[in-house]
Order: structure tokens, then sequence, then C-alpha cells
């Protein structure tokens, strides 16, 4: 029996293996474990929800953890404080918060928001978290092509070979390309995503921005299920996970004792 709690942190990814604890690299969720089991003098694993691939950032990200006691909101606040103080200057925690029974930092988030950011010169504030690209793009072609993937549809041809998965369908509800000065956005929401989709599905739409492939072309991309069809991998850097979004009644202002065994 135990008490949930999430953690709403932040984190550039340039030097880590992505969020999930891997054999002989530094990841986020191994330092979030190490820093609760640290403070809290107890082994805990925090759950993540989703897993950020090596070098992906995360303006917004969420993980849960279980303790037997029910902390208050003011030990919560010591309790991020102390958190903060263990981790490295690229990982920030900005609260804790207790939620109902059930709350799951995975399953129980509705949707999650992804953006990449294209820069068109050299900037030095933006070179470890933009890909830089000379070429003159076709946006209005390259968000024709992002009307395609709104709905519930098949990815597997943007989803990186051999992942354990179920099936590849994800529900897409926003996608677009926005332009600013001199920086491309691309931004997409959907209920869940498969490994190195956003990625794949940029770098094929910047092969219909410089004229690579047609219209035509990606929409024969996405309905064929083949990940060879479909253009290359942008850079990881670019992409930064900026949303998460729960159900209002998800978070509690106590406490919410639950069995984990039922989770």
């Amino acid at each position: 029996m135990a008490y949930r709690y999430f953690i709403k942190l932040a984190y550039d990814g340039t030097a880590y293996a992505g969020w999930q604890v891997q054999p002989n690299a530094t990841t986020v969720q191994q330092l979030i474990n190490d820093g609760l089991t640290a403070i809290l003098r107890s082994k805990h694993s925090a759950t993540g929800c989703g897993r950020t691939d090596t070098g992906v950032h995360a303006a917004n990200f969420y993980a849960h953890f279980d303790h037997e006691n029910a902390f208050s909101p003011e030990e919560l606040s010591q309790l991020t404080h102390k958190l903060n103080g263990f981790l490295p200057q690229d990982i920030v925690i900005f609260e804790i918060i207790s939620v109902v029974t059930g709350a799951h930092a995975r399953y129980s988030a509705l949707w999650r928001q992804y953006e990449y950011e294209i820069i068109r010169r050299k900037d030095p504030f933006k070179h470890t978290h933009s890909y830089l690209i000379h070429d003159r793009l076709d946006i209005d072609a390259m968000n024709r092509c992002t009307d395609m993937l709104i709905g519930r549809h098949d990815f597997k041809c943007f989803s990186k070979v051999n992942t354990q998965v179920n099936n590849y369908f994800c529900d897409v509800q926003l996608a677009n390309w926005s332009e600013k000065n001199h920086t491309l956005i691309f931004t997409i929401r959907a209920d869940r995503f498969l490994r190195n989709m956003v990625r794949a599905i940029v770098g094929t739409l910047l092969d219909v921005g410089n004229g690579r492939i047609s219209i035509d072309k990606f929409r024969e991309i996405l309905e064929s299920r083949d990940r060879c069809q479909a253009g290359f991998s942008v850079p990881a850097k670019g992409l930064t996970l900026t949303e998460v979004c729960y159900p209002e009644d998800l978070f509690s202002e106590k406490p919410v004792f639950f069995s984990p065994q039922n989770d």
C-alpha cells in the first residue's frame, strides 16, 4: 500500500541517452531515481509519461513514484527543493503533486505534444536545440501534407523498425508548420507516438518542401506502412516534448492511499 505522486519536470536532453534507464549510459530517469532514493532513504523508481530518445528535450514532462508516507503540501515543496539540489543544472523539477487513485504518468495522459525546430541561418543560442537547414522550402506544400496526418492512422511507415508495440495506430489531433523570422516550427499532438515517429515525419516533410517528393507521393508513403519508403530521420536535438495533457480531476489536494499491486 502506498501514496502516488506526480513529478512535473523539464530537461535538456543533450547529455543524456534519453529518459529511460539503460545499461552503461546516463539517463534522466536514472538520475531522478537516484535522487529520490537518496533523499527518501529507500529505493524508488519513477515511471515516465513517455520515452524520449537520446538527445531529445522535454519542456514539460511528468513522472510518478510511490511512497508509503502521505506528504503535506509543505513537505512536497521541500522534497522538490531537495531534488533540484541533487540534480544537475540541465534537469529541473517544477513541482511534486498528489494524485488520485489509479493515476499513471503514461497511461492517464490524454495527449502529448512535440515541437521540432528548424533554423534557416546560424544561431549561437539555438544550435543545440534546432536543426540548421539552408534549403528553400515550400512551406505551403509541407502544410498540405500535414493535413493528411490528422485523424487515426497507421503510422508504421514512420516508426523505427523492430519496435515492440501491439499496433501502429495513433490519433493525431494537430499537425502544422509555423514560421517566424528565420525559424520553422513543426507542431504535432497525438494520443501516442511511436519510436522515432516525429523525426521521420519531419524528414519526409522536408523532402516535400525541397521538391524531392510530391504531395501525392507523401500520401503513398503514409499508406505504405513501409519505413523504407519514408524520408530520413532529422537530428534529435531539434525535438522537444512541449506539453502533456491529463484529465482535470487527476490531481488531488491531499494524498490518496492505494494499492500499487492493482495498478
